[in-house]
């Protein structure tokens, strides 16, 4: 297969990029520079992608969008965040819609913040739309890309959790500060931590390009964690204790109010129904399996 990636520079895209590779497929990169060879361009500030850019592409994954916690949260910074994602996705549905001979699958990005923040509740494929920023922008992400169905093009939405890679995102950030003693609780402590080891991210979409399954499908392990579990299962893997407790005013004062509640004083507790009723089997169903894995690594 000829497959279309966008974001293929990013951490997942990167490690896809390299599955599909070694499975014997051609990843073709949508990239913001000049393109070169088996390359496709496109800009989203520009609102312009190649013409006939998915053209005898057999399938598509969108995983483009600006960082969620790469800059504190002003107005201006939640306006790209948001437009990275719906006019990317926009752009993208349409060239699908455009193409001859085009992908017959879009695997298009989302986030399981749709859910909106939970201590109680468990959330699955089925659940209604939460509130907030981050479950606004999913929303609005998710339909954006409807153009893409008018032809019959398979649509499926990649509600991702945190995903956990030596390499990058939330646990190269954290395992220097476990490894001198300094993580434990954050806030409370319950907020649901919903992660999924790399290697099943990667498993999972690979698994979604050939499926059956439509709409929603949530990339999370079957065994979420609140995030005093998390910090625990840290501490044992490294062996390093986790005495330490971060109250919410101190990232806060760091990140701004609404950028640290979201990324680390709330959470959702989501389960991968879809996936699993579809037969897909995670090698890394449970936190200690996948840290023990990953920090070996």
């Amino acid at each position: 297969m000829r497959i279309a990636i966008t974001g293929a520079s990013g951490l997942i895209g990167t490690a896809l990029s390299a599955r599909l590779r070694a499975d014997g497929h051609e990843p073709v990169p949508v990239v913001r520079r000049a393109p070169g060879d088996n390359e496709i361009g496109w800009s989203i500030k520009e609102k312009r992608i190649d013409d006939g850019a998915f053209d005898g592409i057999d399938a598509v994954v969108h995983l483009a969008g600006a960082g969620i916690g790469d800059k504190r949260w002003t107005d201006d910074y939640k306006e790209e965040i948001l437009e990275s994602r719906t006019v990317g996705t926009a752009l993208v549905a349409q060239a699908v819609n455009d193409a001859k001979d085009g992908p017959k699958v879009l695997l298009s990005g989302s986030a399981i913040g749709y859910y909106g923040e939970s201590v109680e509740a468990t959330f699955t494929e089925t659940s209604p739309v939460g509130t907030g920023f981050l479950a606004e922008v999913c929303e609005a992400w998710e339909s954006s890309a409807a153009p893409a169905q008018a032809d019959g093009t398979r649509l499926v939405f990649l509600r991702t959790g945190i995903v956990l890679s030596p390499k990058g995102g939330a646990l190269k950030k954290l395992t220097p500060l476990y490894k001198f003693g300094l993580g434990g609780k954050l806030g409370s402590g319950k907020q649901w931590q919903s992660w999924i080891h790399i290697d099943d991210e990667i498993a999972a979409i690979v698994h979604l390009l050939t499926s059956e399954l439509e709409g929603a499908v949530n990339l999370t392990a079957p065994n979420p964690v609140p995030q005093a579990g998390f910090a625990a299962a840290m501490g044992e893997v490294l062996s390093r204790p986790t005495f330490m407790f971060t109250p919410k005013f101190a990232p806060k004062l760091v990140l701004g109010g609404e950028l640290a509640d979201n990324l680390l004083f709330e959470g959702q507790n989501v389960l991968p129904v879809a996936l699993e009723n579809d037969g897909f089997e995670f090698e890394f169903p449970h936190l200690d399996g996948a840290l023990r894995d990953l920090l070996d690594k």
